[in-house]
């Protein structure tokens, strides 16, 4: 009987510690369900890689883990260019594209193949590291691609950039910031607003490339079934669980604040993407001020379904389009 009883106390106090586990999980920290989304990111970048590397060409040259922020440990980037802008050494126009994975996954390394894929056509890309979240807060991002945008500028001969022709592009929640960016560099009071110094001027900030992204993070879906995943990430993003009434989140926002010096942008998303009436609404406010907008939708009827991130799927006609309209896009810069 006595050995009964040490076994039921032995169970209630492990369900008991279970209970308070799952209970921190939840309401203390973002952490442990941050983990599970990594794990799941983790399995689909891993495909999604191996399927854009028969497409990488041969003839790109690379500059890759320079640090643009020696005090930062995340502060690393990687520059592509075609082999005859080095023998040449020819600048050229610059697209800095930041990575996604809803702010919280990650790295530079993701978008490797892509980049490689988009400097064939005749650009300079690079592909920038950030700080995710939980461990780091917004707008720490925003601040990182400000100094990589000021470190390239620095550093542009050496790394075939064109110091003035520079696009910054993203996907997903990378797209969120390049749009931070690029408005911060666009319009003094929101740079103020922020407490940013923009690290380049505005003449030279010459276009955004935006894809699948989020740009009015109030108007995301916390009622449907990835509510919980939202309300996770940008818990973990902004390191406040009020996120939906703190005014100093309120600038990641970025429809609210864009106006008419906004620059040139080209913006697509998928039609069975859950996010698409993100980019749906952010073209029309930009083209409501208007901003030159290009922009690659599709028809709610489009089959097969085109769903978030639609453009690395480059053997499908989906994206071999996406990628023939953005380097248009970009050749049409100046």
């Amino acid at each position: 009987m006595r050995l009964a009883f040490r076994i039921v106390g032995a169970l209630s106090v492990a369900i008991l510690l279970i209970a308070v586990a799952v209970y921190v999980a939840v309401t203390v920290s973002p952490f442990p369900a941050v983990l599970l989304i990594r794990h799941g990111f983790d399995r689909g970048a891993a495909k999604a890689s191996a399927a854009l590397v028969p497409y990488v060409p041969d003839d790109i040259a690379s500059e890759l883990n320079v640090r643009y922020d020696a005090n930062d440990p995340s502060g690393y980037l990687d520059v592509f260019f075609p082999k005859s802008a080095q023998h040449m050494q020819k600048s050229l126009t610059t697209v800095v594209w930041i990575h996604g994975g809803a702010w919280v996954w990650g790295d530079k390394d993701q978008i490797s193949s892509y980049a490689e894929i988009l400097a064939h056509l005749k650009f300079t890309v690079v592909s920038v590291d950030y700080a995710i979240a939980p461990e780091r807060h917004y707008p720490v991002p925003v601040r990182q691609v400000n100094a990589a945008l000021g470190y390239l500028a620095s550093n542009a001969r050496r790394l075939h950039v064109d110091p003035a022709r520079f696009v910054l592009a993203g996907d997903s929640a990378g797209a969120q910031i390049a749009a931070q960016v690029a408005n911060l560099i666009a319009v003094p009071s929101y740079a103020a607003a922020m407490g940013i110094v923009p690290a380049i001027p505005r003449k030279h900030l010459v276009g955004a490339v935006l894809y699948c992204g989020l740009y009015d993070l109030n108007k995301l879906d916390f009622a449907g079934p990835s509510g919980d995943f939202w309300r996770t990430v940008l818990w973990a993003y902004s390191g406040r669980t009020n996120f939906y009434t703190n005014s100093a989140f309120s600038t990641a926002s970025v429809t609210k604040y864009a106006t008419s010096t906004f620059p040139s942008t080209f913006i697509s998303t998928g039609n069975a993407d859950p996010l698409a009436p993100q980019s749906y609404e952010f073209a029309i406010a930009l083209e409501r001020e208007h901003v030159r907008v290009d922009s690659l939708f599709f028809v709610k009827a489009q089959t097969p379904p085109l769903g978030h991130e639609y453009q690395f799927d480059v053997d499908t006609n989906a994206g071999q389009t996406a990628l023939r309209r953005s380097a248009a896009f970009l050749s049409t810069l100046r």
